[in-house]
């Protein structure tokens, strides 16, 4: 590398551009300093949200999007908020709310806050008054500001004591399960009545209860624009397996039921037997003398004996899965059914997630999908790399980035998505400690929410209102996204998606699904869904590759047909340069070697992966990351809404790397941690060319978004370096 050239002026503040880099070593990572975005920066993002929530009416599916009430289109980039977080102090709910909205976050889905917020007392269906009154100031707040919120408050729902005399079997409830499920309604749910109406009777309680600080019922107030039925739980789910083993009592209702669905369809135990085979007693679970006449046949709810593994080691019991696999669809139904009719009486106009969780792969999957899409918005889940559990410890772990393989991770969970209706990831993270992190909000507010068009992206989970100092919450929590390779990104994610010039691919894969053919074990392609945890991956008929081309999406049809191999995607890469490009022609991913894309729109620029030295043209910007930086997140986008880059008068630069603990050491291989560290965090410093079209001069910020003082003039050619020395994240560029 060449020496830096200073050109010093006005005592040493004001810089010219140069064609060399400052290579920075390890020693210089810094420590992050900006808590949050600061009410006089102009990356505040606050003035962007469109506030109050709940102006423009209900929130409303229009096809496969969202709409309000008077016809406003909407896409929502959220938090989680969790647990007793839910429940804050005034002073911390004033603090969080300003804190959301001055980094861009215009909705929050509150998680399984009825864990806490129900009467020790009166039951579980009676909520906590003095914990709802923070949580009536808290959603007052945030509709204030401009803020969505969504209820996930049902996971597991747990009873009390005063639900004993409702419940067919208590104390079995009381003592099922085990870890944070143990004394849970989970699963069985789908079954029971007795156990369903807890979950309906605290859903209508709720959404009848009066806020006293908006002055209206919670089913009157389309601030709160969604509704979840149940988070983490379908009827397939292998904890109903569990349940009905820990409660003798529902599990001998739930044979009982499935033995009555056969006798309605095959009348007498010869005629099921001539049907299915001698195929009774077949599983662990089942009764011993397993009979229709006894009503004792078991349904086997667990995803896994519906999988096309499953079908594929058990031949023989195919006829009774699919007997099996289509009695439990119809339960849960008939429960969403249920739940659904139950709210809508309330007058919540609202939206409704029947359940945010897949149930496996194959035809038990897509009962679920299907049952999902009867209720309304398809919603999932995702989480990718990190080394396994809850909290940050030393061992191995997935190190490896979502870059090198279009689809791969968590842009891969919109295989999921659904024609004719909204498609939402209500959780999602990158775990640490993966280092390139940063990759993951671009990759779904950019090619989910842009390109794929989906409507709703929910980070998991914010803990507090500032941003981290250690790459993990207090306790080691991994689920971060108040840290700054994840917050102090959204001001100019959620700007660009707010500009509203991302445009949605065409149609490049779909998937038919013809769900009478379910009851034959015909599904038309093989799905190739994996599941460790919490983490999914997905491949099948259309390759992962799709997703960088095109929407891909699954569709319900009347008649069977085969789904093909489909490779119209493959007219949009071009092999030479070993990229794919968009069908809208605004986003190209390289995957020449661990890859990255670009993404070009009016009033946007983004360039994001491993590009170190090279010179990258996205529109009529230039890009060239340092050689010394093999990373790095580059975001440009105008600082007025809708305005062109072209036109703007100002705009603003997001340039972030990686993020570590100090005292925080991986093996030589970057495949295990050795020491998790401390804080305070600290952030690679990244140098950067940046060629503008016109005219300009760039402000150095600090990490809370304000003038640092130090001014970066152009060099010949227009050439402006953001030299890395400066230890910055933000830049303001002045159009001339």
């Amino acid at each position: 590398m060449g020496k830096k050239r200073y050109l010093l002026l006005i005592a040493g503040l004001l810089y010219t551009a140069c064609n060399n880099y400052s290579k920075l070593s390890a020693q210089d990572w810094y420590p992050f300093n900006g808590q949050s975005i600061a009410h006089s920066s102009v990356v505040n993002a606050a003035s962007c949200l469109d506030a109050p929530a709940g102006k423009h009416g209900w929130l409303l599916m229009d096809g496969d999007n969202y709409h309000f009430e008077d016809g406003t289109p909407v896409k929502f980039w959220g938090v989680n908020i969790c647990n007793m977080g839910a429940f804050p102090q005034m002073k911390l709910a004033n603090d969080w709310s300003k804190y959301l909205a001055s980094q861009g976050v215009n909705a929050v889905r509150f998680h399984k806050f009825t864990w806490d917020g129900t009467s020790k007392l009166q039951g579980s269906t009676v909520i906590d008054p003095a914990l709802f009154d923070r949580l009536d100031y808290f959603h007052f707040k945030l509709k204030e500001q401009g803020t969505y919120t969504g209820w996930s408050h049902i996971y597991g729902h747990r009873v009390r004591p005063a639900d004993s005399i409702r419940i067919l079997a208590y104390n079995e409830i009381l003592n099922a399960g085990g870890d944070h499920l143990k004394g849970s309604t989970i699963g069985l749910v789908h079954f029971a009545p007795d156990l369903q109406q807890l979950s309906i009777e605290l859903t209508v309680n709720m959404l009848n209860h009066y806020n006293p600080y908006t002055g209206m019922r919670y089913a009157d107030d389309p601030s709160l624009s969604y509704v979840e039925l149940q988070n983490e739980d379908n009827a397939f789910f292998p904890t109903t397996l569990q349940f009905m083993e820990d409660c003798p009592t529902y599990k001998e209702i739930i044979c009982r039921q499935f033995s009555f669905w056969l006798k309605k369809k095959y009348g007498t135990q010869s005629a099921l037997k001539y049907a299915w085979g001698d195929v009774f007693n077949a599983f662990n679970e089942c009764y011993p003398n397993e009979n229709l006449d006894n009503e004792n046949i078991n349904p086997m709810p667990h995803h896994w004996y519906f999988s096309y593994d499953g079908f594929t080691k058990n031949p023989q019991y195919r006829k009774r899965l699919y007997d099996s696999a289509r009695f439990i669809y119809e339960c849960q139904q008939a429960y969403y059914d249920k739940m659904v009719a139950a709210i809508r009486a309330t007058g919540y106009k609202g939206s409704i997630v029947g359940s945010c969780w897949q149930a496996g792969d194959h035809i038990g999957h897509y009962y679920n999908l299907y049952s999902d899409y009867k209720v309304g918005v398809i919603d999932r889940h995702n989480y990718f790399g990190g080394g396994g559990g809850h909290v940050l410890k030393e061992g191995t772990f997935n190190n490896i980035s979502m870059l090198a393989q279009p689809g791969s991770g968590l842009l891969g969970t919109g295989m999921q998505q659904v024609e004719g209706r909204p498609f939402v990831l209500s959780e999602w993270m990158s775990l640490i400690p993966n280092e390139w992190t940063a990759e993951a909000s671009p990759i779904i507010a950019l090619y989910g929410l842009g390109l794929q068009g989906w409507d709703a992206s929910f980070s998991f989970a914010s803990n507090q209102p500032s941003i981290t100092s250690a790459v993990s919450v207090p306790g080691g929590n991994i689920y971060n996204a108040d840290s700054p390779l994840q917050m102090a990104l959204y001001p100019a994610l959620f700007r660009m998606i707010k500009h509203g010039d991302i445009e949605t691919g065409k149609n490049i894969g779909v998937c038919n699904l013809h769900v009478p053919s379910f009851m034959e074990g015909k599904l038309g392609f093989q799905s190739g869904i994996e599941q460790q945890g919490d983490q999914k991956s997905f491949e099948g008929v259309i390759p992962l590759e799709a997703m960088a081309v095109g929407r891909v999406y699954n569709r319900f049809v009347d008649t069977y047909r085969e789904t093909e191999t489909q490779s119209d995607y493959l007219s949009y890469y071009d092999e030479k340069r070993k990229e794919y490009r968009s069908t809208t022609g605004q986003f190209v991913w390289n995957v020449a070697d661990k890859g990255y894309f670009t993404m070009n729109t009016a009033c946007s620029r983004a360039v994001v992966g491993f590009n170190a030295g090279e010179k990258l043209q996205a529109g009529n910007i230039q890009y060239r990351l340092n050689e010394a930086n093999p990373f790095a997140v580059m975001l440009l986008t105008s600082l007025e809404n809708g305005v062109s880059l072209d036109e703007t008068s100002r705009a603003f630069v997001t340039l972030v790397s990686r993020a570590k603990n100090t005292g925080m050491t991986f093996d030589e291989k970057h495949s295990a941690l050795l020491s998790k560290g401390e804080a305070p965090l600290l952030m690679e410093p990244v140098s950067a060319q940046l060629t503008l079209p016109r005219p300009a001069k760039i402000y150095v910020l600090d990490h809370s978004g304000i003038r640092t003082g130090k001014v970066i003039l152009p060099g010949k050619g227009n050439v402006f370096n953001l030299d890395g020395s400066d230890r910055a994240i933000y830049y303001e560029i002045v159009y001339l």
